[in-house]
């Protein structure tokens, strides 16, 4: 593999000493209050907060504080990011479709909330992106399924011959690792049972400490367990294989129609004015373009998704119905097992 774990460590240890720095210097918030632009500090001058609804450290985090810092400084204004896990993200939904919608209130959105959740939750359980305004797309992150190497598993293959129900770790209720998983295991007629966790690293630790056979994670969280050996990769869940695990096929590669990604995008509470979005974009469109956030995309396996609301609505609506059909016709009830 020709991967630099020790770059993408450095750069995460890098990000979280920005973080602590920033935390130390303005109470708790990301970035300063001077801004380096031309433009006037981002309306109002107050802070703004942006919510994860996953635990820190997660790839949703990390995204988080590798876009604040930036577009603080291009805003003019702190930005605090919150921590608000729980049921996939919804109640960290819930919270800022209640915020005021002045552009003060964001959060970093899980596209699994929008297009997977659904199909395991009542309709009155659901979040609905029509209730929220989108800034922008922000990037992709493949899943990878994977296994202890000492579980002796290397194929589906394996998995299908084990001689015994197969356990499967997922990162929760309705997210793609469940979704991911289910339609593999459903077309390949391996008996199986989802057993879920909150997030991927509790996820990954019960793989590695061989609580579950296999799990679905997303690569960036896997990456330096597979490197190391701990972990061997069994199939992606990419349309095409990522470049770092290019000897790892894909799950259509070996016979199976089961193309799931995670995708995300910085939400507001409907009714912001589009002044205020246009400058939110705005602002983090230079965050993308940054030098440091562009190495944090390649350390991370991130594939860019930096659309405008509009294409990032379609985007999602059209994966929600085509999961939606998918689990139809496969028979697949997320949030049950197999």
């Amino acid at each position: 593999m020709t991967r630099n774990v020790g770059r993408r460590r450095g750069a995460v240890a890098a990000l979280g000493i920005t973080a602590a720095l920033a935390l130390s210097a303005c109470g708790g918030n990301l970035g300063g209050s001077g801004g380096s632009g031309a433009e006037a500090a981002f309306p109002g001058g107050d802070p703004i907060t942006v919510f994860v609804g996953q635990d820190p450290g997660g790839s949703t985090d990390l995204i988080a504080r590798a876009l604040a810092e930036p577009a603080s400084d291009d805003l003019g204004v702190p930005i605090t990011v919150e921590n608000k896990p729980g049921a996939n993200g919804a109640l960290a939904a819930r919270e800022l479709a209640t915020a005021a919608p002045d552009g003060h209130t964001l959060m970093i959105f899980n596209g699994s909330l929008a297009y997977i959740t659904p199909l395991a939750v009542s309709p009155d359980e659901a979040v609905d992106i029509a209730d929220y305004d989108i800034v922008t797309g922000i990037s992709q992150d493949d899943y990878v399924l994977v296994t202890a190497a000492a579980s002796g598993f290397h194929t589906v293959a394996d998995l299908a011959n084990a001689g015994r129900p197969i356990t499967y770790g997922t990162t929760g209720v309705g997210t793609g690792s469940e979704l991911s998983q289910a339609l593999l295991f459903g077309q390949a007629g391996i008996a199986a049972s989802a057993v879920p966790f909150d997030g991927g690293s509790p996820t990954l630790t019960a793989v590695l400490g061989g609580q579950v056979d296999v799990g679905s994670i997303q690569l960036g969280e896997a990456v330096e367990q597979i490197e190391s050996g701990t972990l061997t990769p069994i199939v992606t869940f990419a349309g095409e294989r990522p470049s770092y695990l290019s000897g790892t096929p894909t799950a259509v590669e070996a016979g199976y129609d089961v193309p799931v990604q995670q995708s995300r995008a910085v939400f507001a509470p409907k009714g912001t004015p589009p002044e205020v979005l246009d400058r939110l974009r705005a602002s983090f469109q230079k965050a993308f373009g940054t030098d440091a956030y562009k190495r944090f995309n390649a350390d991370n396996q991130l594939t860019p998704n930096e659309v405008d609301g509009g294409e990032l609505r379609r985007q999602w609506t059209e994966s929600l119905e085509s999961y939606r059909r998918v689990t139809e016709q496969r028979g697949i009830t997320l949030g049950t097992g197999q």
